[in-house]
């Protein structure tokens, strides 16, 4: 398994940086064709009152703003993938649903692999949703880039959050390929307060016997949250370790964007000390 076609969403053009700097690393060390997306939203139509009419002159304007914005976006990404020798293409989309949109969705269903920045706290409620809905609707595995992060590099030290889910095991398996260049992967799991079922470090033995049969330099460890929450342990973990690269499952229940990421998934990616890979 490996990464051959990868989406790389582009979101403002701040992301000339760090952000392009690891698509560029990841798509080279793949020997990948990459493809530049961005999404456009176009707000409701402007009405003129008391008639209630559509306004012509705001609704062009509003047209000419997004298409400034894709050109813009389109350029940087063009001249880096030109510059690096990429193969690649660009993709933008127009419409009043955004990163929603069902064009943007089938766009990323085609890829191996989401290359996305990490979602801006400032940004609109909706447009948030938005983002984050067709992150996880894509069925595709993410790799979410910190803002803190300006400078690529490479994904030496990875650590699997483990629970032993279907979300964690799809997770692991859509990493394999960061995993097997890796140096050091750790497989963390966090022993739940009320699970009676399972021991999460016996299921974490298991995937790492299984992972090391891949040619991966695995290991297994375990904690218990009994004193602290299971997103504290993990964010303490990361920062102990140097974590570049933390691989773990995307838990959702619900369309709504205040339910949309619940408990540990949110936690972690409001904080993202470490690029994040995540599937569901």
């Amino acid at each position: 398994m490996t990464y051959k076609t990868i989406l790389a969403v582009m979101e403002s053009p701040t992301q000339a940086g760090g952000f392009l700097d690891y698509a560029v690393e990841i798509v080279r060390s793949f020997d990948a064709h990459v493809i530049g997306l961005h999404a456009e939203t176009v707000n409701p139509t402007p009405i003129i009152a008391p008639m209630e009419i559509p306004d012509p002159i705001s609704i062009q304007s509003l047209q000419d703003m997004a298409e400034k914005r894709s050109a813009e976006l389109g350029e940087i990404f063009r001249k880096r993938a030109e510059r690096e020798g990429l193969s690649h293409e660009w993709r933008k989309i127009v419409s009043a649903s955004g990163f929603a949109g069902s064009s943007v969705i089938d766009s990323a269903r085609s890829c191996d692999l989401i290359i996305a920045p990490q979602v801006s706290p400032d940004a609109p409620g909706d447009a948030r949703a938005d983002f984050e809905s067709f992150l996880f609707e894509s069925g595709r595995p993410v790799l979410l880039v910190p803002h803190v992060d300006k400078v690529a590099k490479p994904f030496n030290r990875v650590m699997v959050a483990w629970n032993g889910s279907r979300e964690a095991a799809r997770a692991t398996f859509d990493a394999l390929p960061f995993l097997k260049k890796a140096g050091e992967v750790e497989i963390f799991s966090v022993n739940p307060h009320d699970s009676n079922d399972q021991e999460s470090g016996l299921t974490g033995a298991e995937i790492a016997a299984t992972l090391a049969r891949h040619g991966v330099n695995v290991t297994a460890t375990s904690a218990h949250a009994d004193k602290a929450k299971a997103a504290t342990i993990i964010e303490n973990r990361l920062s102990d370790n140097s974590v570049d690269l933390l691989v773990m499952g995307a838990y959702t229940h619900s369309r709504l964007w205040e339910l949309l990421f619940g408990g540990v998934t949110r936690t972690l990616l409001e904080s993202m000390t470490a690029a994040t890979l995540m599937s569901r």
